[in-house]
């Protein structure tokens, strides 16, 4: 019995000793994921979180370390030369499988980034999708649609399809009523600017878009600067249209409608309710800022970025100031601007985590 216990310590060390290294590398790669990963928890301050670089990193790292881990398990050195070839097989078979997809999704999304096609905030159209950018991951960029729903997009289908993106200075509103040629079209058209006018769009115009067998399609146009307020604004010039042509008598009605009815010459205008007062409330709504709430938070977290980058700017053209400048007073003037603008700086990044935190803690 002693014997045997003789033998099997020295082997059980020995073992221990085998696999040393094995251990000795998963505890490295462990720690480098817990080391990068508090990193990336605590960024610098004032710096939105590097979702796509984040995920870049840990996903190379993971592919490193499972690797190493691998190759590290005590095996003979055929054995080795025979995992290592077909670690090999494997990655490039993998690579070449999911090139379309898995590493087409992640080329995109760097292409995304660098070009800077849209940011998060932006609202986008594409084919099958609208809404607002909420977040720009290395695999995917999540949208907010018009029903507050969260829509996650491969970056491959964003480079293979074009996207249109609202301009943050104005984007034309536009909408469509068909009517009848009884009415002259001047009389149309001044109503229609005349709804463009009400709702608050600028420099509105109006196309006949179309001469159909039984009416005619005008399309009145306006520039929106506010494009927070689109959804609102696009329901608010349709409502416009409406009360100001059966206002002035003009019947809105169908090609199919006004050709196959039997009303002797009746018209079909509503009548305007005789007592208002008795009419609800109307609430003052903003279906844009429900709707697109997420993305409203990711664009604020951008505006306030580019406000902290332009801070960082002025601080650096000061302290080269400062350090030229010879007389004492001016000096003393430009070092206190630039604490002034540092205050102001430190201020801004507190409240940059604070909604950076927010949004984080939402996703």
């Amino acid at each position: 019995m002693t014997g045997v216990n003789n033998k099997t310590i020295p082997m059980i060390i020995q073992s221990l000793f085998a696999w040393k290294h094995f251990a000795t590398t998963v505890v490295i790669f462990v720690l480098l994921y817990l080391i990068l990963n508090f990193l990336f928890k605590h960024r610098k301050k004032g710096v939105q979180s590097k979702r796509l670089l984040k995920q870049l990193t840990m996903g190379v790292l993971a592919i490193i370390g499972l690797i190493a881990i691998i190759l590290s398990i005590p095996m003979s050195d055929v054995m080795r030369s025979n995992v290592t070839s077909l670690l090999g097989i494997v990655i490039s078979a993998v690579l070449a499988l999911s090139s379309t997809t898995f590493i087409g999704n992640a080329f995109a999304g760097v292409f995304h980034k660098m070009v800077g096609t849209f940011k998060p905030g932006d609202m986008i159209q594409t084919v099958d999708y609208f809404g607002k950018v909420t977040e720009q991951g290395l695999f995917h960029t999540e949208i907010q649609d018009v029903n507050s729903n969260l829509i996650t997009i491969p970056n491959l289908y964003l480079v293979n399809h074009p996207v249109e993106v609202f301009r943050s200075t104005g984007t034309i509103v536009t909408a469509e009523v068909s009517l009848g040629y009884e009415v002259h079209h001047q009389t149309i058209e001044s109503r229609l600017l005349e709804a463009a006018l009400k709702t608050g769009l600028e420099a509105p115009f109006v196309y006949v878009k179309e001469l159909g067998d039984f009416s005619v399609v005008y399309q009145v146009n306006g520039k929106l600067l506010d494009v927070g307020k689109l959804l609102l604004t696009q329901s608010n010039l349709k409502s416009a249209i409406l009360d100001l042509l059966h206002k002035s008598q003009i019947e809105i009605v169908s090609p199919h409608f006004m050709n196959q009815r039997q009303v002797n010459e009746q018209v079909f205008i509503p009548t305007s309710p005789t007592d208002e007062k008795q009419l609800p409330i109307k609430e003052e709504i903003q279906p844009d800022a429900i709707v697109f709430d997420k993305a409203d938070k990711a664009e604020s977290i951008e505006k306030k970025k580019e406000v902290k980058a332009e801070l960082d700017q002025k601080i650096l053209e000061l302290e080269k100031q400062w350090k030229e400048a010879k007389e004492k007073v001016k000096k003393e003037l430009l070092y206190t601007r630039l604490q002034h603008l540092k205050d102001g700086r430190d201020k801004l990044i507190a409240k940059i985590d604070k909604v950076i935190e927010d949004f984080e803690s939402e996703t």
